[in-house]
């Protein structure tokens, strides 16, 4: 019989921390005897006759322990009908599959190990959670890996960008990732003080539509000139796509083209252009002399290097995997609470009844959300004669009531 193995496969999109939990994990395996296999382009190596596998040792291990990107190259490749290539695993004599990635990565590591089972191949499972979205329900409202570097990332790029609108004396309108939670557009327009941000989850009394996310830009606009503040920016989530309706969808007249997971692809147009469009198109008709700029926060913000916090996040997180699986636990994900104690989360500790995991949303009705919303600059009926300079109607620019028209 070969020496035993694990085998490192990485799902979804990219997130700063993917080379730090390899890189752990790598390492605490070898300590203990094993080879570690990594698999190149996720599961759709698991299906393919001859997949692309990386070998690690120590050097490579501990060279990219504090990297951005993976070393392991990713894939969305969800797998249908494919016949699944069963000698990866007998020949290479593995014992651990170690999935890094989302919900959808973990779903899917737990039925390869459950047909492999049933093919005389037994193997644990153990999932690292993943995403720059922070949208996981993680116990203790933890953290996923990659959030903070993210955000500590775009928190970069949004003061410089704050810092030209207030050279430039204009404005910006500003996108950033979010599929279906705001966590990352909060903490960056929080953390650069923007005038306005828009994030799905301030919708929930009312549907959400383009003209309701411009007209919510627009009051900021208009309060800061009632302020003398001829700048600004907007933030806000793609997330606000994500929870529109196709019907609201197709009047931007984009054709959304839509992932394995049934997703829109929102990489592939910049949500900033959009907005921007529709808010210049906005203050034309208002005859409101206002200059905006779109800026795209995507891609920047996953392949950036891990930020302190997520590397010793990451490093639990991938000593968690070696811990788990000596005691014998599989089909779950390793997380950590704020205390550091590391424990197993079955998917089925946070799946509903139809085996969907609802998102964990930026909690609105926090206290900390409710001050950052009230240090937002919004019109409100205080504002409303000086508002007629610029509109007739300030009542339809009233962030508040915005937000629960029905």
């Amino acid at each position: 019989m070969s020496t035993k193995s694990i085998l490192i496969l990485c799902g979804g999109g990219p997130a700063p921390g993917i080379n730090s939990v390899i890189s752990t994990v790598a390492k605490a395996f070898l300590k203990d005897g094993y080879r570690v296999l990594g698999l190149h382009e996720g599961f759709k190596g698991i299906f393919d006759r001859n997949p692309k596998i990386k070998e690690f040792d120590f050097s490579h291990a501990d060279r990219i322990f504090s990297r951005g990107g993976s070393t392991l190259i990713m894939s969305r490749f969800k797998p249908k009908n494919e016949k699944l290539n069963t000698n990866l695993f007998s020949k290479n004599n593995v014992k651990l599959l170690v999935s890094i990635g989302g919900d959808d990565t973990a779903s899917t590591a737990n039925r390869i190990t459950g047909y492999l089972k049933k093919e005389g191949i037994s193997i644990s499972n153990i999932h690292v959670p993943k995403t720059i979205d922070n949208d996981l329900p993680l116990p203790d409202r933890n953290p996923t890996f990659g959030f903070h570097s993210a955000k500590d990332e775009g928190v970069r790029i949004g003061n410089t960008t704050y810092e030209d609108a207030r050279t430039s004396q204009n404005w910006f309108v500003m996108s950033t990732m979010g599929r279906s939670a705001g966590h990352l557009a909060f903490g960056i327009a929080a953390s650069c003080h923007f005038p306005m941000m828009v994030i799905p989850e301030m919708f929930h009394g009312t549907n959400i539509t383009f003209d309701k996310v411009v007209r919510m830009v627009i009051s900021s606009m208009i309060k800061r000139k009632i302020k003398n503040i001829h700048y600004g920016v907007a933030l806000i989530s793609e997330g606000v796509f994500h929870n529109m309706p196709k019907s609201e969808l197709d009047k931007c007249g984009i054709n959304f083209t839509y992932d394995a997971h049934g997703h829109p692809e929102l990489g592939n147009v910049s949500k900033a252009h959009i907005f921007n469009m529709l808010v210049q198109q906005k203050l034309k008709e208002l005859g409101i002399d206002i200059k905006s700029r779109p800026v795209e926060l995507g891609y920047e913000l996953r392949c950036c290097r891990p930020i302190g916090f997520d590397l010793t996040l990451c490093t639990l997180l991938g000593l968690g995997v070696k811990k788990l699986f000596d005691e014998g636990k599989s089909g779950c994900m390793v997380t950590a609470n704020s205390r550091g104690e590391v424990t197993p989360l079955f998917l089925s500790d946070i799946q509903d009844a139809s085996g969907k995991i609802a998102p964990r949303l930026v909690d609105v009705d926090s206290e900390f959300a409710k001050l950052c919303f009230q240090n937002l600059y919004y019109l409100n009926t205080d504002d409303y004669d000086e508002a007629k300079k610029y509109v007739d109607n300030p009542s339809a620019y009233d962030f508040d009531k915005i937000l629960k028209e029905k």
